[in-house]
């Protein structure tokens, strides 16, 4: 199966080898039939700590690192 990859913008690299990503999605309202924007942030592995904040990153789904670790940066765009 294979494993999801989002895309989203860093906005904290505090914690040690750990970015927290703002992935947000875009959908139609099933009755208002307006576009709404939905965020939710995404804590995930930077083993070289080179995410700052601001930057584009794309994140992979994969096995669980810690507690609420469950994503892996794949590749940045700066």
């Amino acid at each position: 199966m294979p494993k999801r990859v989002l895309q989203g913008v860093v906005v904290s690299d505090k914690n040690d080898k750990t970015v927290v990503v703002k992935v947000e999605r875009r959908f139609t309202h099933p009755l208002f039939k307006k576009t709404v924007r939905r965020s939710k942030n995404y804590q995930a592995h930077d083993e070289a700590n080179k995410c700052k904040v601001g930057d584009t990153v794309f994140i992979r789904e994969s096995r669980p690192i810690s507690r609420t670790k469950r994503w892996v940066v794949v590749e940045e765009q700066a």
